[in-house]
């Protein structure tokens, strides 16, 4: 019986529903008694794979390829070659063979190392064998908070939201039950652009911050700026007033000097739906718990929770350390880490009927910008974080402290003495880790080109362009360097075909020694160097070209990146098993 036949059996080994399409070579997932759809449309196939089409019953070299024969007919027994193992005896011949199982591993294995969260990891698998996916995806405009796309060849911001919505039945204990959904749980996860590794900083939804104004799309199409607010809690930058994740995304801006790329935001429910359909989550503990709260019970040690039960271990705060939210935010991040390692290791993603509800459940669950809703970009997210080894995804808090306007303590502010650290080190895509660096002749390249020779100032010719600095910092730059270094032959260019994350100066080898100098003066490290062309200014003369990224600081400020992260005391990485207290 083939596997179309046993499609309408009323049990189906979930193993006989990976099937082979002999057009891409490809195993796909067969649903029910639908056929493998192949993303590349192909002849006809007869039952037993071959196409139907005599053309087409022709080999590589043209010969002649024996046909299929017709139902009823007596079956021939194929002819052995010398020396080959016998056949295995008859019974259920399209049992998923050895090397199809290691297939079906591959393809979901995508979803083992990302934590975009699983969120992302999850829904782009389902991308396989369910295109209606990308219709679950809600998505928010968020204009230029956000990208237009997403580049597999950069380093990345997602800006993830847990909201303090309530959606469902069950979730009427947790949260403020009018809340227009706050940003309570905000995690600002950075990949860097070699893939070596990637930061998830928290944010503490009681740090006081300013919001600064912030344009929104309305149900009519038309705009809306909300005003800014001073001092306030940092979970009100979404939701109040009408906020929307653009609002948020740019607070993490002024408030860290990061530009988060995307948002994903989830409400209460995904941590029931999400951890139910992937089987539930290992989690520690170094005491047991009964908190009446959250109606929290687990025992020390091990235990794995889902659904109700996950959701009260990442939403209570009683039960851990001093009851309050920072506390809370130490026990989701070891939350985050058992997840992935869950996600990594389990056995559940290699079958069909649990990869097509954990699929289902993450696709529902999220709300992302309109730049990664389709469903392939989330593919291409996920495939991406995969390459970040776990012990190489670093979670961290921002450091805060008491705020000191309070007599008694109920929120914090940054910690100005550490913060902008560990901001910059994140900007500049610096690890928090040991990882493999760049080849030691690629480093020994880029040290060379600030050595040698150094032109005058009065002999450098630039033009500068603004690639995603603030407005106005083109022509900052350009008065600092004629009134302040003697760079008489620089002229503001406007802004950049394309936004950019880093610094850059282009120019010509003849142009060495000016491009030396330039560095010497703006702090530029030897990798922001770029040996390529010349453009040729408004007089027609050489020159070469400054685009300032997001990285630029102030006309003046040096752009050498870190050499390396700063030491910080609270911070835990993705392949450790931790236990929360």
């Amino acid at each position: 019986m083939d596997a179309q036949s046993r499609g309408r059996a009323e049990n189906i080994d979930p193993a006989d529903q990976w099937v082979l399409n002999p057009n891409t070579g490809e195993y796909e997932l067969r649903l029910g008694n639908s056929a493998p759809q192949s993303p590349v449309p192909g002849p006809r196939a007869s039952r037993r794979g071959r196409p139907a089409d005599p053309e087409a019953e022709r080999g590589r070299g043209g010969a002649a390829v024996r046909q299929a024969p017709e139902r009823g007919a007596e079956v021939p027994q194929p002819r052995r070659r010398r020396g080959a193992e016998p056949e295995p005896p008859p019974g259920r011949r399209n049992r998923r063979p050895v090397k199809k199982k290691s297939k079906a591993k591959k393809v979901v294995a995508w979803t083992g190392g990302g934590l975009a969260l699983v969120l992302v990891a999850t829904g782009s698998a389902g991308y396989l064998y369910l295109k209606h996916l990308e219709g679950n995806v809600s998505a928010t405009d968020v204009g230029n908070a956000a990208k237009q796309g997403f580049s597999k060849d950069d380093a990345f911001n997602i800006l993830i939201i847990g909201t303090d919505k309530r959606t469902g039945a069950g979730n009427e204990g947790y949260g403020d039950k009018n809340s227009v959904g706050h940003a309570d749980t905000n995690i600002l996860l950075h990949v860097a652009k070699d893939r070596t590794n990637a930061t998830a900083l928290s944010i503490p939804r009681d740090m006081i911050v300013d919001v600064p104004d912030c344009e929104t799309l309305q149900p009519d199409g038309s705009k809306k700026v909300i005003p800014g607010s001073s001092q306030v809690r940092f979970n009100t930058s979404l939701g109040q007033e009408g906020r929307d994740p653009g609002c948020t995304m740019r607070t993490v801006k002024a408030v860290t000097g990061i530009t988060p790329d995307h948002f994903m935001m989830v409400d209460f429910n995904a941590v029931k739906t999400l951890t139910s359909a992937v089987g539930g989550v290992k989690v520690c503990l170094k005491h047991p718990v009964n908190d009446k709260d959250s109606h929290l019970r687990l025992p020390a040690g091990e235990s794995k929770i889902e659904g109700e039960q996950a959701l009260a271990f990442v939403r209570t705060r009683h039960a851990w350390g001093n009851q309050g939210d920072l506390d809370r935010i130490k026990v989701q991040q070891q939350f985050m880490g058992s997840l992935m390692r869950d996600m990594s290791s389990s056995d559940t993603l290699t079958n069909p009927g649990k990869l097509l509800d954990l699929a289902e459940a993450a696709t529902k669950a999220l709300t992302v910008d309109k730049g990664i809703k389709s469903v392939s970009t989330l593919k291409d997210i996920a495939l991406e974080m995969k390459k970040v080894p776990p012990k190489n995804i670093t979670f961290l808090t921002v450091p805060v402290i008491d705020n000191p306007a309070e007599k008694v303590h109920a929120t914090v502010i940054v910690d100005q003495n550490k913060g902008p650290e560990i901001f910059d080190a994140i900007n500049n895509d610096v690890s928090f880790t040991d990882v493999k660096k760049k080849a030691k002749a690629a480093k020994d390249a880029q040290a060379a080109r600030l050595k040698g020779t150094r032109s005058a100032p009065s002999d450098v010719r630039v033009r500068i362009m603004n690639g995603g600095a603030a407005d106005g910092a083109a022509q900052d730059v350009v008065n600092w360097m004629q009134t302040e270094k003697g760079i008489l032959k620089s002229e503001n260019a406007g802004n950049a075909p394309a936004e950019v994350s880093r610094t850059t100066l282009e120019y010509a080898p003849e142009q060495a020694p000016q491009a030396r100098e330039l560095a010497a003066l703006m702090g530029l490290s030897g990798s922001a160097l770029k040996p390529g062309k010349s453009v040729t200014n408004a007089q027609g003369l050489p020159t070469m070209s400054l685009t300032l990224g997001k990285d630029f600081k102030g006309a003046g400020v040096s752009l050498t990146a870190p050499a390396k992260a700063p030491d910080v005391g609270e911070k835990s990485t993705a392949d450790k098993v931790e236990c929360a207290s």
